[in-house]
Parts: structure tokens; C-alpha cells; sequence
């Protein structure tokens, strides 16, 4: 596509040099440029836009824009508090206002975004969960932390019972969605500018696997356990997948869960972020999941 745009833009100036009876790319109807803009992901758009004054317009058209928002993003507007944000926008600003985190609910823990013609994802702080002992100081930290999108992580010290749960209802858009639970073994910090991750307290996971539960409200579940045994890394433990129709009028209701209830041994050194919901094509290595 690089090539192809450098060959357009060269072509802009020659045709430019040439007597009145030439044309060039400014001829070419706008509406024209438009139906063939729709074809382009958004990044090659705003490319093409900087070709001439007539690619711009072009560039800027609805006709343009709307087919690369959510199929029900009159509803994320509407039900997200982004309606009087959005109010005489133009649909390539409604796009990009809708890429940018969107808290919602009654704090700021829960977020949605699109990525970038991809689809909608949402991330669920673990202050949005039910966590059992999370407010004893004996068991649980609460901590400050650059490296995640919420700035704060929960750091389990030690526990013979871990139960994690959390749910969820909102609008997506119709597709294949994937969970994930974000953990870290170990506790880092930063140290002159170096990160550092405490690993002294990290026990009990290689005894039992973690079990992850995954439900919504029209019957689909998904289980999934792991051994937790990379100590030093953020991973996102992929919990299952869920379907949404596209006939379905009414939003998504999600449960999920993460549990270790052996209580023959404690656990502990462990760091839980959030959950992160996203298009199943996408993966989350390939998401802006920090801030």
C-alpha cells in the first residue's frame, strides 16, 4: 500500500505540470474518491487524505467513516454517556472518539474502546470483582502501578482460599469475543529506572491448577486451568470465548471467575489486574493494554 500511495502522490505532481488539457487526481469526481476510500482501513485513509484538497474532502466523508464504526454504535453512544459528546460530530470523529477509553458505569474501573476497525473491547478492573479477603490487609495489598491501564493491581500476600469473581452486562456488537484474566507472579516496582519484580513471595501454584469459569445468560460456558509458573511477566490467561448474534436486540450478560479453593496449602505472590474482553480475531498481544 506504501508503494501505491507514493506512486499516486507522484503521479498528483506530474499531471499537475502538464497544459489545461491534462488532468490529474484533483479532477477526479469527490464522491468517487469516497466509494473507493470505503475499501481502505482507517490508517490508509488519513493517508490518501494528505494526496490533495479533493482527497481530503473526500477523506472526511460519512459515506467514508460509517462503515468502519461498531453496527450499533448509536446504541454505545447513546447508553455510554458519549451522547452529548457526539452531538453534531461528524462520523470520522465519532470514530475516533469511540477508539479512545470510555469509562462507564458508576466509577472509573470499567472501559470500553474500539480498536481501530476491529471491533469493541472492554477491560474490567479487579476493583470491579468480588474478591474474597480483598480488605484484609493480611491477605491482600492494594497497589499503585504504572503498568496497568487502571493504575492500581491487587497483590495477593497469602491465602488458603482464592475466589474471584465478576460479571458484566453491556452492548457488543455481534461477533466472537475472547476473555482473559491478566495476572503476574511476583511484585515489581521501579528502582533508578529499572523494573524490578520481588519474587520471594510467590507459593503454591505449581501444586493445583487455577480454574477459570466462563457463562452468559443464553447458555454458553467455557472452563479453562492453568499452572501459574512465569514468575516476572504480565500474561493473559485466555478463559474462553462467547458468541453474540446478530439478531440478538438485548445486551450481553457475562459471568466469570477465577478460583484455587484447595485449602491444603496457602498461595501467594500474586498480582491480578483485570479482565479483558476483545474480538476473537484480534488476540491481546496485538491491544494497547497498558496506558
Amino acid at each position: 500500500m506504501g508503494a501505491g500511495f507514493s506512486s499516486l502522490v507522484d503521479h498528483e505532481k506530474l499531471t499537475s505540470n502538464t497544459g489545461p488539457s491534462e488532468t490529474g487526481l484533483g479532477d477526479l469526481p469527490e464522491s468517487c474518491i469516497a466509494l473507493v476510500l470505503t475499501h481502505l482501513d482507517p490508517t490508509e485513509i488519513c493517508k490518501f487524505g494528505h494526496v490533495n484538497r479533493t482527497f481530503r474532502q473526500a477523506s472526511l466523508a460519512d459515506v467514508v467513516w460509517e462503515p468502519k464504526l461498531p453496527e450499533n454504535y448509536q446504541i454505545l453512544v447513546k447508553n455510554y454517556h458519549l451522547e452529548e459528546e457526539s452531538c453534531g460530530l461528524t462520523k470520522k470523529q465519532i470514530f475516533a472518539r469511540l477508539c479512545r477509553p470510555n469509562h462507564f458505569g458508576s466509577s472509573k474501573y470499567k472501559a470500553f474502546w474500539m480498536e481501530k476497525n476491529k471491533g469493541v473491547c472492554v477491560c474490567i478492573s479487579w476493583k470491579e470483582m468480588k474478591i474474597t479477603g480483598i480488605e484484609d490487609r493480611r491477605y491482600w495489598n492494594h497497589m499503585s502501578s504504572d503498568e496497568s491501564r487502571f493504575r492500581t493491581v491487587a497483590f495477593l500476600k497469602q491465602i488458603w482460599w482464592v475466589e474471584v469473581e465478576g460479571n458484566l452486562e453491556f452492548e457488543f456488537p455481534a461477533g466472537n469475543y475472547s476473555l482473559f484474566f491478566r495476572l503476574q507472579l511476583g511484585k515489581t516496582s521501579r528502582r533508578l529506572g529499572r523494573r524490578i519484580c520481588t519474587v520471594d513471595q510467590i507459593h503454591g501454584w505449581n501444586i493445583k491448577p487455577v480454574q477459570f469459569l466462563l457463562s452468559t445468560s443464553n447458555g454458553q460456558q467455557a472452563t479453562a486451568q492453568y499452572y501459574l509458573n512465569e514468575p516476572g511477566k504480565w500474561i493473559n490467561y485466555h478463559v474462553g470465548d462467547f458468541v453474540v448474534d446478530k439478531y440478538s436486540s438485548m445486551p450481553t450478560k457475562l459471568k466469570f471467575s477465577m478460583t484455587q479453593i484447595d485449602c491444603t496449602h496457602t498461595k501467594g505472590g500474586l498480582c491480578l489486574d483485570y479482565v479483558l474482553i476483545l474480538p476473537a480475531e484480534i488476540g491481546p498481544t496485538k491491544v494497547g493494554l497498558t496506558c
